[in-house]
């Protein structure tokens, strides 16, 4: 087979489409390949210069300048404010991230540009004759789909992809406190972060306690509220409540007033002068105000209970429209059999809500996980806790990694913190989704 083509189309681009008698598509692979070598050279800073350090990587174009900063992180510390060049390291790792996706869209391009001068020869020479015309009208046609989410995938590349990228990258470096730049370089430093975590027994004790009280956290949050949904779920299906429309309506107000309303309302209720405090004086029940949020235990447990008031209208509501397609001949088998009511919520009732909301509750777990609203509006993690690194006793890890990153600037170790996360959120994630009928299926 000539092999020609496609060995043209790897120094210029379209070449190949060009001895294939494809010019439109030569020139639109040609064009591509102008717009990336103009960007190179056009985006040149100034000129040589061997006075300052890695000068020709400085005066370089943008993608070799992109590529240096996001591997080297800059050289020139600035020093005075008058000084001309120095490196800001951060600016450099964003920029160059920045960079090597460009350059990435470009290089897939540029294999495109190889793969189709291949085929087509391969066509040409087995008797078929397709032109560029043809050609385009053919790929419309048999992915349109991709062609539509094109736009919508770069804007998904540049706005979420490359921050996320960035917020790993920032785990394997020594950005925090004492390297702050452009006053100091902050330096590649591998996976000492994470070894810090676990080797240095400050951040090793803090990091374990709160992570256990996290999933200790996620899983009473979760059970509380989704108990207290199907007791109320059940109590409204009972025949002998009346007016069951406006007991839902009523039992729905806390999930539809806004959760930050809410729970800023709770903390002034829970305060040490707050109104609970104040009726329990009042009543004589206490002799002391209680410590609602001053106190690790108390903080812990309102924590749970105000997340059940805001939780629970929501597995309310699934719970009471999955078991009407619970089928009546059930339980009416169950009643011929001579089970009384609390069996046959046991074996009728409680499986099959468990089984039909079990995404919902995995869902929600996960969601609990990252509660970050609720920790922050209701005890702001603490009391404080002088065991704790950086941390009071109610943090839960993501509220641990927010005052890691703005109050101590700590953003090496709150990107690893921030990993470890996602790696335990998207694995029960990934798990669930693996569980669900939707995927089998596929």
């Amino acid at each position: 087979m000539n092999v020609i083509p496609p060995i043209c189309s790897v120094f210029i681009w379209g070449s190949g489409q060009f001895i294939n008698k494809q010019k439109t598509k030569g020139l639109l692979f040609l064009l591509l390949q102008v717009i990336f070598v103009f960007i190179e050279i056009f985006t040149r800073q100034g000129g040589y210069d061997p006075a300052v350090v890695d000068s020709r990587f400085r005066s370089a174009g943008y993608f070799v300048r992109g590529l240096w900063g996001l591997f080297t992180l800059g050289s020139i510390p600035r020093e005075s404010s008058r000084q001309p060049v120095y490196d800001h390291s951060v600016m450099l790792m964003l920029g160059g991230i920045i960079a090597l996706m460009v350059l990435l869209i470009f290089a897939a391009i540029w294999i495109w540009n190889i793969a189709d001068a291949y085929k087509t020869r391969k066509g040409i020479e087995a008797g078929k004759r397709i032109t560029s015309i043809q050609y385009f009208r053919g790929l419309w046609n048999s992915a349109f789909e991709y062609i539509a989410i094109a736009p919508g995938m770069l804007l998904v590349i540049f706005i979420s992809i490359v921050p996320i990228i960035f917020a790993i990258l920032i785990a394997f470096t020594n950005y925090n406190a004492n390297f702050i730049p452009p006053v100091r370089l902050v330096e590649w430093n591998g996976f000492n972060t994470f070894f810090d975590i676990v080797r240095i027994p400050i951040w090793g004790n803090t990091f374990l306690r709160i992570f256990v009280w996290t999933v200790i956290w996620a899983f009473l949050a979760t059970f509380s509220s989704y108990a207290f949904g199907l007791l109320q779920a059940l109590i409204l299906r009972a025949r002998a409540v009346k007016f069951r429309p406006v007991w839902r309506g009523i039992f729905i107000l806390p999930w539809a007033v806004p959760g930050i309303v809410s729970m800023m309302v709770f903390r002034s209720l829970l305060h040490k002068e707050g109104a609970f405090n104040q009726m329990l004086l009042a009543s004589g029940f206490i002799q002391e105000a209680v410590p609602f949020l001053s106190d690790p235990t108390w903080a812990k447990a309102c924590l749970v209970l105000v997340n059940m008031w805001l939780g629970f209208p929501y597995f309310m509501a699934l719970i009471t429209g999955v078991m009407t397609t619970i089928p009546q001949e059930m339980y009416e088998a169950a009643q011929i059999d001579g089970a009384n009511t609390l069996q046959q919520f046991r074996s009728i009732t409680l499986p099959f809500v468990v089984a039909s909301t079990a995404p919902q509750i995995l869902m929600s777990a996960t969601f609990n996980f990252n509660n970050f609203n609720m920790i922050y509006f209701i005890t702001g993690g603490g009391p404080a806790n002088p065991a704790y690194q950086m941390a009071g006793s109610t943090d839960i890890l993501i509220s641990w990694i927010f005052k890691l990153t703005l109050d101590q600037r700590m953003y090496n170790f709150a990107s690893a913190l921030s990993i470890l996360i996602f790696i335990i959120v998207a694995s029960i994630s990934a798990w669930n989704l693996l569980r669900t009928r939707a995927f089998k299926e596929e």
